[in-house]
């Protein structure tokens, strides 16, 4: 059974930082390649970060040096350090699962969702 569950969300001032945690199941975890969308009111749903099939990391432009993916394997969950957070920011953001052999940063790609966890960066 596929399960994502996202926690972490909140709301900071520019400059500050979150720690986005998405809890799956064992099969999801060990099944599927996961990474992290956003999507902010009236705008496409973007990749954020994501995991390719060799474990190496990919990031969205708009984000690199300021957020960091990683996942660990003996909770099954994986994360989304976010630093320096911009107004831009503020979305609600989603994990998600994929089979690996597909590109990591593009939602079409990806067959599982968490409900999602909202984040506000205010200015």
């Amino acid at each position: 059974q596929v399960q994502l569950v996202e926690s972490g969300g909140g709301s900071v001032q520019a400059g500050g930082s979150l720690r986005l945690s998405c809890a799956a199941s064992e099969y999801t975890y060990s099944s599927y390649c996961m990474g992290w969308f956003r999507q902010a009111p009236g705008k496409e749903r973007e990749g954020v970060a994501a995991f390719d099939r060799d474990d190496s990391t990919r990031y969205a432009d708009s984000v690199k040096g300021r957020f960091t993916i990683s996942k660990d394997n003996a909770k099954n969950t994986l994360y989304l350090e976010m630093y320096s957070l911009k107004p831009e920011d503020t979305a609600m953001y989603y994990c998600a699962a994929r089979a690996c052999w597909y590109p990591s940063l593009y939602s079409t790609n990806y067959n599982y969702w968490g409900q999602g966890t909202q984040v506000t960066v205010s200015s």
